[in-house]
């Protein structure tokens, strides 16, 4: 699910300058880079990563991932060319901000720990000045909150920025606004077209007819043909459906059968279609983390019918609620190892041998049912295919 939030308030005083230190972490066994002595340091802007890279073994306060996995503590990558200062720019997600600090994002939460001084510790906003530190040897992300004011002695208050998302914001709202799958445990509770008019298709312009909804006159649907079935490919169960979007339209007379009046369509409205409210999308504000539980599985579908999948583009895994998955977890993709031949000692000795699987990319969840969620590809090395295994980064 996604939590809109409204503009917070920044109220700043005289000759305060409103900054925290969002965490410190356990030892770590590299030492920071010292200045010359009588030379200030230059603030780095260089962003690209390097062969070169810089481990820190941190092992987070309060976390148990490593024990949930059976695994030691994982060495987080520090970004060898990250900036010593950077301020948060419109447009920035906070997967782009971790990756300036880490070679890999989904260690973001291992830097930060939030402080309670900072009035909305979980967000960042435009402005905000962020910075990596080393005191007492401890690498330690800290912020300065925006524009301090120090003209007058008297309170101040003025509206924030909107704070950062988590994923490019632009590309889940075109995403949400065409619901793309329907869960099979949904169908049965969702509004349906019963009828239309006699005589007419189904297009913009035009009345259907709808049951299972006693939503007042003004409501707006969404309307979505059922499509082909979504199958998880461990067991043949039916996950869900694809659902082709059809257009919108408008609630005008309510009853049994409540009028719907379609102001748009992409496609004809026939007799069996459904019907979903209009969701009010916002931004995500979710930290990327890896999952605290081993996640196996596979990617079954991606949305608009594509053989190939790139960054960012959304897929749909046949792993969710049940099995551990929340918004904001990580995973790496591994591209599926073909089944080839081995005839090099000749014809009798010929068999088939499975290829290792080899990573192709990066992807985060961000909207979990009972048996399935969505993914957003964040990196793709290599092309992306449905039925290829998703597993913990």
């Amino acid at each position: 699910m996604f939590y809109a939030h409204l503009p917070p308030i920044r109220i700043a005083r005289l000759g305060v300058l409103a900054a925290a230190v969002f965490g410190l972490l356990t030892a770590c066994g590299v030492n920071p880079p010292q200045a010359q002595s009588g030379t200030a340091q230059t603030p780095s802007t260089v962003t690209a990563r390097s062969v070169d890279q810089r481990r820190i073994a941190l092992n987070p306060i309060g976390s148990d991932r490593s024990a949930a996995v059976g695994q030691a503590v994982t060495p987080v990558l520090i970004n060898p060319r990250h900036p010593e200062r950077y301020v948060v720019q419109p447009g920035d997600t906070l997967w782009d901000i971790a990756e300036l600090f880490l070679l890999d994002a989904w260690y973001w939460p291992e830097i930060w720990q939030i402080n309670p001084q900072v009035a909305n510790p979980h967000l960042i906003y435009p402005g905000d000045i962020l910075s990596l530190i080393y005191p007492d040897g401890r690498p330690v992300i800290q912020i300065e909150r925006g524009v301090a004011e120090r003209l007058s002695p008297r309170v101040r208050v003025e509206a924030l920025d909107q704070a950062i998302s988590t994923l490019p914001a632009e590309i889940l709202r075109a995403f949400l606004s065409r619901p793309t799958v329907l869960a099979r445990s949904e169908l049965s509770d969702l509004p349906y077209v019963f009828a239309q008019t006699d005589g007419l298709l189904g297009a913009a312009g035009e009345n259907v007819y709808v049951r299972g909804t006693n939503e007042p006159v003004g409501t707006v649907f969404d309307l979505v043909h059922l499509g082909d079935r979504l199958v998880d490919p461990d067991d043949y169960r039916t996950l869900g459906y694809e659902g082709l979007y059809v257009g919108q339209g408008r609630v005008t007379r309510v009853g049994d059968p409540t009028t719907l009046y379609l102001t748009s369509s992409s496609r004809e409205a026939l007799v069996g279609d459904y019907l979903l409210e209009v969701e009010d999308v916002m931004p995500a504000t979710f930290f990327p983390r890896p999952p605290s539980s081993e996640i196996e599985g596979r990617i079954i579908s991606v949305i608009d019918g594509i053989s190939l999948i790139g960054q960012y583009q959304v897929v749909v895994l046949n792993r969710g609620a049940m099995h551990g998955l929340e918004p904001g977890h990580v995973l790496r993709v591994f591209k599926t190892g073909k089944r080839i031949d081995d005839d090099v000692k000749g014809a009798l000795f010929t068999r088939k041998v499975r290829l290792p699987d080899e990573p192709a990319g990066t992807m985060m969840v961000f909207r979990i049912y009972e048996r399935m969620s969505y993914a957003l590809v964040m990196e793709a090395t290599t092309d992306i295919r449905v039925l290829d295994t998703v597993r913990n980064p």
